[in-house]
């Protein structure tokens, strides 16, 4: 038996790593939850699922492995460190010009891609540092996705509203007025259902928003409402990408990287008829998705938590030895002591 902790910082990290708790489990491996902040709601806990919630219980329990949906996790933690990621690339760029996505920040002894697209630019990375392995596993959030199949919200079309919380690219805001306007008229059903860092004040206009069409929701668990819609309109999220992998055409409002696979609309009053468009799919577009897709997450078994712990197993077993030593990081891991109050063990 392995032990294993699960290290999380917001709750759709629940619905990412749930897919691969359950796989450990049937094969007897033991797992424990860690919660970075307050960030992350207790009540999101099921009764069977355990919780370590001190540093110094970590360190006396001491995982096997780590595993992470954030960017970096502190160094200080025992047990092999991995990132199984909390979403897709979106496209999303620091001042520096460097993608979000892929950025290393020292904290990782092993990187389980999601598909082509992202394993070749981690490779680059892990060529260049040495320290950390890429392997290509796909993503277990998704798992659920191809393995399961919920009801339908309408018999009417149904179109699903995401928007990231960034306030340069949050659609959210700038849509209220158009939204409901549209989604009034009754032609379609509609989904509404925001990153959880979206600010209160947005929340709240569509929260009070809702009507007999148009459903706002809060969860940790976005999967049985991609398989629900038949559209999605978004901006600039990462949750496009898991809308895209079922090959459903997605539109967005100003997105900051418009590509042959997406309907991107730059005026509001070209957001309906973009959605009426994209409810035909057009072949040319699910041909462009198709190939989006093959590059981003090929993986349609519904195994890639299965992937992601024969990755770990080789790891562990000494069968990908890295080139070099980690760096010591020592600012961020003094500020993740001061963020946990840990300073002794």
């Amino acid at each position: 038996m392995k032990k294993y902790l699960f290290y999380i910082t917001q709750n759709y990290s629940f619905a990412i790593l749930r897919p691969l708790q359950e796989r450990l489990r049937q094969q007897g491996d033991e797992v424990y939850w860690f919660f970075e902040s307050d960030d992350v709601d207790p009540q999101y806990l099921r009764p069977a699922e355990k919780r370590w919630e001190r540093v110094q219980q970590i360190n006396k329990y001491r995982p096997d492995v780590v595993v992470a949906t954030a960017n970096s996790i502190p160094d200080f933690l025992p047990g092999l460190k991995v990132c199984v990621f909390h979403g897709f690339d979106a496209g999303k760029r620091k001042p520096s010009g460097e993608k979000s996505h892929f950025r290393i920040r020292g904290c990782f002894d092993l990187y389980c891609t999601q598909g082509p697209n992202t394993t070749r630019v981690f490779r680059q990375k892990q060529q260049q540092l040495g320290y950390f392995n890429v392997i290509e596993t796909g993503w277990p959030a998704l798992d659920p996705l191809f393995s399961s199949t919920p009801g339908r919200a309408s018999e009417k079309p149904t179109i699903l509203f995401c928007s990231t919380f960034s306030r340069r690219l949050s659609a959210a805001p700038r849509l209220v007025d158009t939204i409901d306007r549209i989604s009034r008229r009754g032609n379609w059903h509609w989904l509404v259902q925001f990153h959880p860092k979206m600010p209160q004040k947005t929340v709240d206009r569509y929260r009070q928003m809702q009507h007999e069409h148009l459903e706002f929701i809060e969860t940790d668990n976005i999967i049985p409402l991609l398989q629900q819609a038949d559209i999605m309109l978004s901006d600039t999220s990462s949750v496009i990408s898991m809308f895209l992998v079922q090959h459903k055409p997605v539109v967005t409002f100003r997105n900051i990287e418009p590509a042959p696979y997406l309907i991107d609309v730059t005026r509001e009053e070209e957001i309906q008829p973009a959605l009426e468009t994209a409810l035909t799919r057009p072949p040319e577009l699910v041909d462009s998705i198709r190939e989006h897709v093959d590059l981003l997450h090929p993986y349609r078994d519904g195994r890639s938590s299965q992937r992601v712990i024969e990755a770990i197993e080789e790891t562990l077993q000494g069968r990908h030895p890295v080139s070099a030593r980690k760096p010591l990081n020592l600012i961020r891991n003094i500020k993740y002591r001061k963020r946990l109050g840990y300073w002794l063990p």
